[in-house]
């Protein structure tokens, strides 16, 4: 591997024909610059520098040197300008993960409008309901709802959701209004993926759906119906609940509220592009 000490000593002398003035270019000690450049000379057999006590010029040797060192430094400077610019500006590659049918509604016009402000993002989002390993699948975020099992991961809360029990009013003048969590058994549910609903206290009920499917939407649909009672988040049921559409049912009984949440690997800690996202997230969920 090449050994650059002395070559960025040897080029700032090169071009300000001075040892002095190299120093206070480089912000270094007079004889730390002539040691460095000595020792470059030792290391490559060769004198690149005619010193006198008037000035300082370049042999043969040193100036075909620096025809060749020059453009490399160079370089070296673009490389670090471009990872300053790397570490404050999103640039390149960013992988998300969402749900479904959060993601559709409420995430992805969001990762829309970050991709429209940082142009030289390259942003690559999948929805899916399954919880997938981030590490080993090369993703950089994951939105999740609800309670959070993966310690492994930073989670920064976005913003609150509530599960609501509802259904509408021409269901419950028909078959009435549970009083309790366990009278569900008596009524028509409308389920997802799972057989319980969860409610206030870390009380879980099992249910026997009339319906069941793996979709937000379609469950509000066949809620709106009058085809039975949903347990669903508020952000599906609150405008019908507003317009009477729906009614709610079982509130005291309702759980607490739960997070939405951005994880991420703690290798990223430091990457601009998940920081800038997750702000951006969140000045955007949060009421």
């Amino acid at each position: 591997m090449p050994d650059w000490s002395g070559v960025r000593e040897f080029v700032a002398v090169a071009e300000r024909g001075s040892f002095t003035r190299a120093a206070q270019w480089l912000g270094l000690s007079t004889a730390h610059i002539s040691r460095q450049i000595q020792a470059l000379e030792q290391r490559l057999g060769s004198v690149l520098l005619h010193r006198t006590t008037r000035k300082v010029s370049l042999t043969e040797s040193g100036e075909q040197y620096w025809r060749q060192c020059r453009p490399l430094l160079d370089a070296l400077a673009e490389a670090e300008r471009s990872l300053g610019q790397w570490q404050t500006t999103p640039v390149g590659r960013l992988r998300v993960t969402a749900p479904m049918s959060y993601g559709e509604r409420h995430i992805a016009p969001l990762l829309n409008s970050f991709a429209a402000r940082y142009p030289q993002l390259q942003l690559h989002y999948w929805l899916t309901n399954q919880a997938l390993d981030l590490t080993e699948q090369g993703y950089d975020l994951a939105i999740r709802v609800g309670p959070l099992q993966d310690s492994r991961l930073i989670a920064q809360r976005l913003a609150g959701r509530r599960l609501i029990v509802c259904a509408s009013p021409e269901y419950l003048a028909a078959f009435g209004c549970p009083q309790s969590a366990q009278q569900l058994q008596q009524h028509h549910c409308l389920a997802g993926t799972l057989d319980y609903w969860r409610f206030a206290d870390g009380q879980v009920v099992a249910i026997s759906p009339r319906l069941r499917v793996n979709s937000g939407p379609a469950l509000l649909d066949a809620a709106l119906k009058g085809l039975g009672v949903v347990q669903l988040p508020d952000y599906y049921v609150d405008r019908y609940l507003d317009s009477g559409q729906l009614r709610a049912v079982l509130e005291s009984y309702q759980p607490q509220e739960e997070g939405i949440w951005a994880l991420y690997p703690n290798s990223l800690r430091a990457s601009v592009k998940v920081r800038l996202l997750v702000e951006h997230l969140q000045a955007q969920l949060s009421p």
